[in-house]
């Protein structure tokens, strides 16, 4: 399309493409209104006069940028400041020439066309990762809670047929402990009882770990629990504290910061070799925050590229499915953060600790749990 009010340049500008061997269909238009019509024909590209009656150059351009049209744009003017071709390019002209100067224009014709073809493709290409990485995102989302539900059925069915079956066994031998007179089966009766308590003891902690039912004391006291238990099991001091001692929470959230406290200590009692961790969890401005931070080996740069790193990525998509993100920070031998921030929109933050009012807003408030 050209945009020109001098039908004689509109030849010229014609008869130069065409002693360039290039094969043109154009159409002329003088007018805002003309130009307007015309943007709704499929075009290669868009010559245009500097200055018309009633319109400009610049104008045009901002007209064609404004309906969101990514046409190569080439200025063709008989007089055009320096000025003015820089506000040209930077509002995205591909290029300018002068009328003096036509023979310029085909190879600009033809560039302009490539660039715009290239520039498409390579937006079309974005569009496409953009749409495969939230399909993938979707994907993963889905198999985390899958997964869950999955741990919740498992649960289910070791509380149900496991356990009871435990607890009938116990009770079988516990009568024939008690009613046997022979000194050898009270003693291996005993020792299977022993046993017994062993298999229900792991069952009830893999029920834990499938479904952590703390979570229905509240995710405050879900945390406290799991850092006195994380302690008590590794000899690793977890010391825990909160900024409320109650906490109102979205469905799901609590259970993605659990999870997530799950991955990290778990993550630390394998790599860090850490003698302290911390765990800070606070509600405040609309946004949870769950921080972890051990006195460990940290975490390289080249730890976190790993191909095979599935564990910290899960903590990623795990906290998406609630509109969450995790940051790990920490250079090596200097300890490592995980910090997961959800945000939560209840009407109040939560319950102040302490049985008073509200907390007083000059002062952060924290209540240590461990």
């Amino acid at each position: 399309m050209h945009l020109e009010d001098s039908e004689l340049d509109h030849s010229l500008a014609l008869a130069y493409l065409a002693r360039a061997g290039l094969r043109v269909h154009a159409v002329r238009v003088e007018t805002r209104a003309e130009f307007a019509r015309a943007l709704d024909e499929p075009w290669d590209v868009v010559l245009s006069d500097y200055n018309l009656p009633g319109y400009s150059g610049l104008a045009a351009l901002s007209d064609l940028r404004e309906r969101g049209l990514d046409l190569p744009f080439i200025l063709v003017s008989g007089m055009i400041g320096e000025d003015t071709a820089v506000e040209a390019m930077r509002n995205g002209a591909a290029d300018y020439l002068l009328k003096n100067n036509l023979a310029r224009l085909a190879p600009a014709v033809e560039h302009a066309i490539s660039a715009g073809e290239v520039r498409r493709a390579r937006a079309e290409a974005d569009r496409q990762l953009a749409a495969s990485r939230q399909r993938l995102s979707e994907l993963a989302q889905h198999l985390q809670t899958s997964v869950e539900t999955e741990r919740h059925a498992i649960a289910r069915e070791i509380h149900d047929d496991v356990g009871g079956s435990l607890a009938a066994l116990r009770f079988e031998l516990d009568w024939v402990r008690r009613h046997s007179q022979d000194p050898a089966v009270r003693e291996r009766t005993g020792t299977a009882l022993e046993l017994l308590t062993h298999a229900t003891q792991a069952s009830q902690r893999i029920m834990q770990n499938l479904r952590p039912a703390i979570l229905e004391q509240g995710l405050v006291a879900a945390l406290q629990w799991m850092a006195a238990n994380f302690e008590q099991r590794t000899g690793i001091r977890c010391s825990f504290r909160a900024s409320h001692e109650r906490m109102t929470l979205p469905p799901l959230v609590p259970l993605v910061a659990y999870r997530t406290a799950q991955e990290a200590l778990t993550n630390i009692t394998k790599h860090a070799s850490a003698r302290r961790v911390t765990m800070d969890l606070s509600l405040g401005r609309g946004v949870l925050s769950l921080e972890i931070s051990d006195d460990g080996r940290g975490i390289a740069p080249a730890d976190l590229a790993k191909a095979q790193s599935f564990g910290i990525r899960g903590l990623h998509e795990r906290a998406s499915t609630v509109g969450g993100w995790v940051e790990l920070s920490g250079g090596r031998g200097s300890g490592a953060t995980l910090l997961l921030s959800v945000p939560v929109d209840s009407p109040e933050d939560s319950q102040p600790v302490g049985p008073g009012g509200p907390a007083d807003p000059e002062e952060e408030v924290w209540a240590t749990r461990y």
